[in-house]
């Protein structure tokens, strides 16, 4: 109860004491923090996808901005032969400004990393974005490019008929629960709701073989993502775990001694407090240790 009300209190807390305990999650604020982080992850097994922060952008120039630092992570995967791909959110690239506008960004993300042989991920945002974000990766398959993927989240009711939608795409998901606050008209609230329909959709998407991200970090969820993969003879080239930069790590150290394949998102940039925040609502036990640092020296 106690981690629970710090986390409700997060935007009354000193900026400063919540970097201090979520700088597990973020790499650091320059590309080169990112390099490193991805490097380490190498040297354990893991493979990862670089994401610039920042989202909810309201002018064409900030969006360029965005764009040009994503295009400089393309650059430097593809220069230092990083086992990653780029992820981006489409409002850091004007969605919120103009749709034509923010799919000729996203587009030449999408050309510049396939002439690097290189994938990018469309992040999904909260459900005003839902369909552009679908729409944006139909139009680029149509467009002919193979080098793109979707997120889908397990706690959006329409999320089934989107993947039976996308099927004939052979898509790249990752499979999230999902964070954004939603209502209950279009939203699963409950967490046992919630969790049925990440295992529903996980079936659908192992059994049309399509290639999956499993994101999660709830056990109960991993576990049964083993056993269906263990059962069924899933091959390990049509899914991956996916974890966040600083969670769980003994257990995603677990799952890549098992011989999964284990990729990390790393996210890292000067725009960091609203995903740390929303990071550390999600999960109140690392809210716990702001009141550490808040009291505890050191």
């Amino acid at each position: 109860m106690l981690n629970s009300l710090i986390a409700k209190s997060l935007p009354f807390i000193p900026k400063t004491i919540v970097r201090t305990v979520a700088s597990r999650y973020i790499a650091g604020e320059s590309l080169q923090n990112a390099i490193a982080t991805v490097q380490q992850l190498d040297s354990i097994g893991a493979c990862a996808t670089i994401d610039v922060l920042g989202e909810f952008v309201i002018s064409k120039e900030r969006s360029i901005h965005e764009r040009d630092a994503s295009l400089e992570v393309i650059q430097a995967i593809h220069t230092h032969g990083l086992p990653a791909y780029l992820s981006v959110k489409l409002t850091s690239l004007g969605l919120d400004i103009d749709q034509e506008f923010a799919y000729e960004n996203v587009k030449l993300l999408v050309t510049k990393a396939n002439a690097c042989g290189l994938f990018v991920r469309m992040d999904m945002e909260n459900s005003p974005y839902t369909t552009q974000t679908l729409d944006f990766y139909r139009r680029l398959r149509k467009e002919g490019f193979t080098n793109i993927g979707v997120v889908l989240q397990a706690y959006m009711k329409r999320s089934e008929s989107d993947i039976l939608s996308l099927l004939e795409y052979d898509p790249d998901i990752r499979l999230c629960k999902g964070i954004y606050n939603e209502s209950a008209e279009i939203a699963f609230k409950d967490p046992s709701e919630i969790r049925e329909n990440y295992k529903k959709l996980l079936r659908i998407l192992l059994r049309n073989g399509k290639k999956t991200g499993i994101a999660t970090h709830d056990e109960n969820l991993i576990i049964d993502a083993e056993n269906y993969i263990q059962q069924h003879s899933i091959h390990s080239d049509r899914y991956e775990f996916q974890m966040l930069l600083g969670v769980r790590e003994e257990r995603r150290n677990q799952l890549i001694s098992s011989g999964h394949a284990m990729r990390i998102y790393v996210p890292f940039g000067s725009d960091w407090y609203g995903y740390s925040v929303r990071r550390l609502k999600e999960n109140p036990k690392f809210a716990g240790y702001i009141f550490k640092a808040m009291f505890v020296k050191g």
